[in-house]
């Protein structure tokens, strides 16, 4: 049975579902809980990958766009923090025991990292529900952890459905709805 579940939140809308699959699953297994949020130049709210300005024309400007860069990355750490102490908080007064880490890097291979070596039993991923160009532009989190994980792995998916019907002409129409 799963005992120690981990939990990969991100800053999407789906961060919600997923934590609360991830309670009320841990709740009814008596599981331990582990919260991991990864901090990624390409997370929604991050400051993104700093542009230094080439420093033989503009050193000043480069120290200058640099202490910037670590001001506003700051600022996410901290609000990523944040954010796992408010669901921390939750976890405990619904009587769960779990704890938390925030870690930077490749969000699919921290996970993968995190679940081996706190040796989880579970991992739960959302997915955004990204294909084709999308998926290969920005890559597919849930998909990397499925295939590379030590362990079992729970994907949650966004509420968009997609629903595939004939129009008459032999071309499939695709409908997404939320």
């Amino acid at each position: 049975m799963f005992r120690k579940i981990l939990v990969a939140l991100d800053d999407s809308p789906l961060r919600a579902k997923v934590f609360e699959k991830a309670l009320s699953l841990a709740a009814a297994l008596d599981a331990q809980l582990m919260l991991l949020h990864v901090l990624s130049a390409y997370s929604s709210g991050s400051p993104g990958i700093p542009l230094r300005a080439y420093p033989a024309y503009y050193p000043i400007l480069d120290d200058t766009s640099w202490q910037l860069y670590q001001e506003r990355w700051h600022l996410f750490e901290m609000a990523g923090i944040e954010r796992l102490q408010r669901d921390l908080a939750t976890a405990t007064a619904a009587g769960v025991n779990a704890e938390f880490t925030q870690s930077g890097g490749e969000p699919s291979l921290v996970i993968c990292d995190l679940a081996r070596s706190w040796e989880a039993d579970l991992i739960i991923v959302g997915s955004h529900g990204r294909s084709g160009l999308s998926e290969l532009l920005m890559g597919s989190v849930s998909n990397y952890v499925m295939h590379h994980a030590p362990c079992s792995v729970l994907v949650v998916h966004s509420q968009r459905t997609k629903t595939a019907r004939s129009n008459g002409s032999g071309i499939a129409e695709t409908t997404v709805s939320r």
